[in-house]
């Protein structure tokens, strides 16, 4: 994975104990070019966490997902708005249905394995 694309981790938790904390902080540690997607918005880590994909300023290149499969069906919906063509979805949060339809619509998708393993992260 290039680090220089711009991944939007979308889950990204105040809650130091949650995953989408970690992962965010972790890769922002680990020097990729992160931006935070989280429900409450806020800040972690120094970082604005924006609400929604559609409120950021440039396109990521891919979505990271670390959500309920619920919520991983929804920004799958905003990813084909806005013509984001690559989605990893962590474990827990796959859902078939937005699999088969990211697919549909030509998203590189990646349902299976951690992103933060496969890249040497954790």
């Amino acid at each position: 994975m290039d680090k220089n694309k711009l991944i939007a981790v979308v889950g990204v938790s105040e809650n130091p104990d949650k995953f989408g904390y970690r992962i965010f902080t972790d890769l922002l540690s680990a020097g990729f070019k992160v931006v935070a997607i989280g429900l409450r918005g806020g800040e972690v880590a120094g970082k604005i966490v924006y609400k929604k994909l559609k409120d950021l300023s440039e396109k990521p290149d891919m979505i990271l997902t670390v959500i309920s499969p619920v919520g991983t069906e929804q920004v799958i919906n905003d990813a084909i708005d806005l013509g984001i063509k690559e989605v990893w979805m962590q474990p827990g949060s796959t859902s078939e249905s937005a699999v088969k339809k990211a697919k549909a619509a030509g998203i590189k998708v990646t349902d299976r394995g951690c992103f933060m393993v496969a890249h040497g992260v954790w």
